[in-house]
């Protein structure tokens, strides 16, 4: 299902309208303008350096801005206060490194969040964190340590422990680039499933050929800008920017030499 098949009446999901950020004197963002629907699925590209990580990290104000404003599920997250426990309940973010707890099984990193933040009793949140083991197609793991687990099923345990907090959108932060190459084919299969259950979700990556079986619409950033927004035919096509064509132009020539 596409974006375009979700009503046109319905408010999108996540609005940011002219928000801009600065690490000291330093613009990462500037006037950000975004919506995005219910369901939808959005690629996040750009150089290194371009604002990608820090836009998405905006969403659930694990960074704060300082002008414009964002709304996730209606909630202004901007407002601040009670507003952002609110809209990170709503939300899950899987990031480069898999941030598991060391000390704790696979089965208990996973109940942590319901129990805390949802109240969840301990077999009820065993029960969900078994559920969404399976999903990510690793129950058998759940008795082991995250030391015990390769690169690639640390990360699916990390995007199970995410979904454990029945989120209505996923946030992933380049979530491939810290994996050996033979295991970022086994996030991808995950992360293309949960698409295809109707997840909102924002990933920021540089897999393009994940980008063009997946993305209802592919975003390319630059010097913290939206440059170029498109539907992944079009984006990869008839890139209207020079800067998404010279970006283009690198990224697959490098994973052709790959």
């Amino acid at each position: 299902m596409t974006a375009s098949t979700h009503g046109a009446q319905d408010a999108p999901i996540i609005r940011m309208t002219g928000v801009q950020k600065w690490f000291g004197a330093f613009q990462v963002l500037t006037d950000i303008d975004l919506s995005v629907a219910a369901g939808e699925r959005i690629v996040v590209c750009g150089p290194s350096g371009s604002g990608k990580s820090t836009l998405i990290r905006c969403i659930n104000r694990l960074e704060q801005v300082q002008k414009g404003r964002i709304e996730v599920d209606g909630i202004e997250l901007t407002a601040g206060g009670a507003n952002v426990e609110q809209v990170r309940q709503e939300v899950g973010m899987v990031f480069q490194q898999f941030n598991l707890f060391p000390h704790m099984t696979i089965l208990q990193n996973c109940m942590l969040a319901p129990m805390r933040s949802r109240k969840m009793k301990k077999d009820e949140a065993e029960a969900v964190a078994m559920k969404y083991l399976t999903r990510v197609r690793i129950p058998e793991q759940a008795g082991k340590y995250p030391s015990q687990l390769s690169g690639g099923q640390q990360q699916r345990v990390a995007i199970a422990r995410a979904l454990c907090m029945t989120p209505k959108i996923m946030l992933f932060d380049e979530p491939t680039s810290a994996l050996d190459p033979e295991m970022v084919k086994e996030v991808l299969d995950t992360m293309i499933g949960l698409a295809e259950d109707g997840m909102t979700m924002l990933c920021v990556t540089h897999e393009m050929a994940f980008a063009r079986q997946v993305a209802d619409r592919v975003i390319f950033m630059a010097d913290g800008k939206i440059v170029e927004q498109a539907p992944p035919e079009q984006f990869f096509g008839q890139p209207q920017h020079e800067k998404t064509r010279q970006f283009l132009g690198q990224i697959l020539s490098s994973h052709q030499a790959a």
